[in-house]
Formats: C-alpha cells, structure tokens, sequence
C-alpha cells in the first residue's frame, strides 16, 4: 500500500525537529543555523512572509531534514514488524491482505497525526498489489517468485527523453551524437535501475537503441544509390546490398533489418562507446551486498 503525507515538506513541524536536533547534536551553533534556516521568509507578491512550519523545498537540506522527522515513523513500524521502503516522505508498506491494509492504514494515520502532527492524503493513499505500484521509478513482478523491476512508467520516460535527443540529432556525426547527447542519459538511467532483479528489460532497451541509430545511418545515406554504396562499404555483397537499398521501405524497418544489422552489428556500436544498459545491469552488486564506505 502507497501512503502520502499531505504537503509534507509545507507541514514539518519546527519545535519537534528542532527538539529531535538538540538531542543528537552537541554544538548548538548547528542547531540555531537550521532554525534560522527553517524559519526564512517566503516571498509572496514582492511581500517577505514569515514560516512558521515546513521546509524550504528545492534544497538539499530539506531531504535530509525528512529523514529526522520520519525517523519515529521508521522506528513504528519496525516496532510493528511491518515490512516496509520509505524515501524521504515517500512510503509504502507491504502486508499480507486486503483487511490488513485498511487497518494499517488507518492506525498509521492516527499516528502520524497524534505523533509527528503530519497528516495522510487519503485520496492519494492507496491499497493494492505491489506489482500495481510505483516506488520512485520501481515496480514488482507479478509471478510467485517477486522480484524488483523498472515501472513501465520508468521505461516510457526513458523512450520518450530518447526520442527527443534523436529528432535534434538526425544529421550529426554518429559518434559526437552518442557521446554527447545518449550516454550521459543512458549512463546515468542504468546506474539508478541496475538493482532490478529482472535483465531482459536493458537488453530489449540495448536493441531498441542500435535500431534507432541505424535509422539514423539510412536517413544520413539519403538515396538508395548511396545506401547501396554505403552497405558494400560495410561488407556486404553487391546483391545484398542492392536488395537492401531497394526494399522501398521507410527508416524505422530498415533500421531493423537484417542488411542493416549486418551492417552495423554491436561490435559497431561498442567500438562508439555507446553505453549498454544491459552491461551496467548485469554487473550490479544486489543492494543487500553493497557496503557502508569505511
């Protein structure tokens, strides 16, 4: 089940944080830094509106100072047994029925609002199966063995962000275009999904990549005389490579065929240094093997 503090980082209370600071922290001059902080006007109209709770959003501060406030709700459930995965004010707990959600749900919202004096939204708290759900960019499978995966919405995304750095980069150099423009993106994607438990998921991303640069490649030959030209150049026979030219198809299918993948295979795109998603997936320590830096 999904639950979602209602404009949690708006609602922090300041005196309990300030209260849970002075307890763990010595050197007061922190203490009254973050109380300065926490208490920094808002401007509203050209007018300097003072705060009385919440956190300033947009800092980096402000996360950490969540994990504080949550820190008794953490302790609650474990206190409860109950499985659970929070991220900053983003949470879900994991129980067995459908009965055992509602109670939890409601139990846990009287103390949120009694104890930390944070309420629940309850038209965007929900209960439902964990394959149903989204936990930033994560989901489950749904088979009896459940294992962690990109949400589908996660992959959409990706697709999308893609396709937007190939409609700018259709007529420049294939290499630049990889370095500069794809593997920042893909790098960094790979890194925040490689604790998936699932793998075909970056091969089939991996591929759809290569179609698309070979798209690219066949709108950059222009003509079939060219493309021809361009397809002997790379190995192929005459006669293949006149089959290919020929087709009369559009890009996107060229850039799926087997003249193309021929062509332009993956040792091509390796030699490019196109990052593979697959690669950095398949290399990932599981996150219960990671270990705390010294």
């Amino acid at each position: 089940m999904d639950v979602d503090l209602s404009k949690f980082f708006d609602e922090v209370n300041h005196a309990r944080l300030l209260s849970k600071l002075r307890n763990r922290i010595a050197d007061t001059r922190v203490v009254h830094l973050v109380d300065r902080y926490l208490r920094a006007g808002i401007l509203k109209g050209g007018l300097v509106e003072a705060r009385s709770k919440g956190t300033p959003q947009g800092s980096p501060l402000s996360p950490q100072l969540s994990n504080i406030v949550l820190d008794e709700l953490d302790k609650e459930l474990e206190r409860r047994n109950l499985r659970f995965v929070r991220y900053a004010d983003d949470f879900q707990i994991y129980v067995g029925t459908r009965r055992s959600a509602g109670r939890v749900m409601a139990s846990i919202g009287n103390f949120m609002a009694n104890k930390l004096k944070l309420k629940v939204n309850k038209k965007k708290s929900e209960v439902g199966r964990p394959w149903d759900r989204v936990f930033p960019g994560y989901s489950f499978t749904t088979n009896k063995s459940i294992k962690l995966k990109p949400a589908k919405a996660s992959l959409k995304r990706l697709r999308k962000k893609v396709k937007v750095k190939f409609r700018r980069g259709k007529g420049r150099n294939i290499r630049d275009f990889i370095h500069n423009d794809l593997n920042p993106l893909l790098r960094g994607w790979a890194f925040y999904f490689n604790q998936s438990e699932t793998k075909q998921f970056a091969e089939q991303v991996d591929s759809w990549m290569r179609r698309h640069l070979r798209k690219v490649k066949w709108r950059q030959w222009k003509r079939n005389w060219t493309r021809k030209e361009g397809l002997q150049s790379r190995g192929l026979s005459e006669e293949r490579a006149v089959m290919g030219a020929f087709n009369g198809r559009g890009p996107w299918w060229n850039g799926g065929a087997s003249h193309m993948n021929e062509a332009f295979p993956k040792s091509y795109f390796d030699k490019l240094g196109l990052v593979s998603i697959a690669k950095i997936v398949h290399h990932a320590k599981p996150i219960g093997e990671l270990q705390e830096p010294p």
